[in-house]
């Protein structure tokens, strides 16, 4: 059996670009992908997920977020405020678990990481820098009221997007040593 090239090749080549430039995808292009992200394995076709893109002063808004949760003041909390203004586009993912008979929560959620990280593949993949960004205050009051999540919504994290520096290199990560983390049982 041969291997997909294209996905191979895709999913070999991603890497996180930390630094990016104001250039960011529309609306249009990120319903694009993100129609495309939505194809992911998911148990029952609940789609227990949403994006939320933040964009000019909503990102502002998340960085006065942060900083409240976290309880900052000063200099700690201007550093903190900033962080969401390194990109010109946030895709916030939430996981949205419903009640299910068949699919508990923890699968949604997977299937909600799914869709992140096959738009974050997809972004990549069109020419965009994005990296995955979480952080200790995720799941808190001040962040949940900026997204507008509802009581059933919990977020994964932000995409940060944006274009890719000139000369920026891609560096290789590390390989992993698959076979020590595979296991066959007989």
């Amino acid at each position: 059996m041969t291997t997909a090239t294209g996905a191979f090749e895709a999913v070999t080549r991603r890497r996180s670009v930390a630094k990016v430039t104001a250039a960011a995808p529309d609306d249009d292009e990120v319903l694009r992908l993100l129609s495309a992200a939505g194809t992911v394995a998911d148990h029952a076709a609940l789609q227990p997920w949403r994006v939320i893109a933040l964009r000019g002063d909503a990102r502002a808004r998340l960085g006065d977020a942060l900083a409240d949760a976290a309880g900052l003041v000063g200099d700690e909390r201007a550093a903190l405020s900033a962080k969401p203004l390194r990109a010109p586009l946030l895709l916030a993912v939430a996981a949205r678990r419903r009640e299910h008979p068949k699919v508990p929560g923890w699968e949604q959620d997977a299937a909600a990481a799914g869709v992140a990280h096959t738009l974050s593949l997809l972004l990549d993949e069109a020419g965009w820098g994005v990296i995955w960004r979480t952080g200790p205050h995720i799941r808190s009051a001040p962040v949940a009221a900026v997204h507008h999540l509802a009581a059933d919504e919990h977020l994964l994290g932000w995409l940060y997007v944006g274009g890719v520096p000139e000369g920026a290199s891609r560096v290789r990560r590390r390989p992993i040593d698959a076979a020590a983390v595979f296991t066959t049982l007989a």
